[in-house]
């Protein structure tokens, strides 16, 4: 009996199209790791998974006659100057209650200092349900030396949050943010005015 050897040139298109899979193979892991940074930050701002929250336009139309006990946590970096803490470690509004709490920089270095915030809530089942009208961390924030800044942060708790297996039982939210330092040129003056300020009741 004879044995059945492929000739050169199928041989030859086999290996070519060996090389071809790894290499889309490879081109693919490569895309999806580009992509797997802002893939996850939709994600998580979309889920509210890791204690991310969720940014809104307007404020809610349900109130419950139940409340929340928030308590706030303030951190800075290192590479940023600065003292950072809320007015008030924590309330306790209505659940669905629209209510400003506000938050204090202040720059203690002899130069103009750029900085940005980052924040998470805790427990994370609640951070789909902690929704943000107006706060800072949207924006970078610019400090000259020895400046105090009010930083105000609007929310309110989605009602929601009572009817989700998973966060029904939830008591208490921290919300946390972090300043880190911003690199970028500084400015001859902050705007007058500090933060903006909510001309309309909530």
């Amino acid at each position: 009996m004879s044995e059945n050897v492929g000739t050169p040139k199928k041989q030859g298109r086999n290996n070519g199209a060996v090389v071809m899979m790894c290499l889309s193979f490879v081109f693919g892991m490569g895309a999806m790791s580009y992509a797997a940074v802002p893939l996850y930050r939709i994600f998580c701002q979309v889920t509210g998974y890791n204690g991310t929250t969720q940014r809104v336009d307007q404020v809610s139309s349900v109130v419950l006659d139940r409340t929340m006990r928030v308590t706030f946590d303030a951190n800075v970096a290192p590479g940023l100057q600065w003292d950072f803490k809320p007015v008030e470690r924590e309330v306790n509004p209505k659940i669905g209650e629209t209510i400003q709490v506000n938050f204090t920089a202040e720059n203690r270095s002899n130069e103009t200092q750029r900085g940005q915030a980052v924040f998470n809530v805790t427990p994370g089942e609640a951070g789909v349900y902690f929704n943000k009208v107006q706060c800072f961390c949207f924006t970078e924030t610019d400090l000259k030396p020895g400046e105090k800044l009010d930083m105000p942060v609007v929310f309110y708790i989605d009602p929601e949050i009572v009817k989700a297996v998973e966060s029904k039982n939830i008591h208490t939210i921290t919300l946390s943010y972090t300043f880190y330092p911003k690199e970028g040129p500084k400015p001859v003056a902050s705007n007058e005015g500090g933060a903006e300020k909510i001309e309309k009741k909530l």
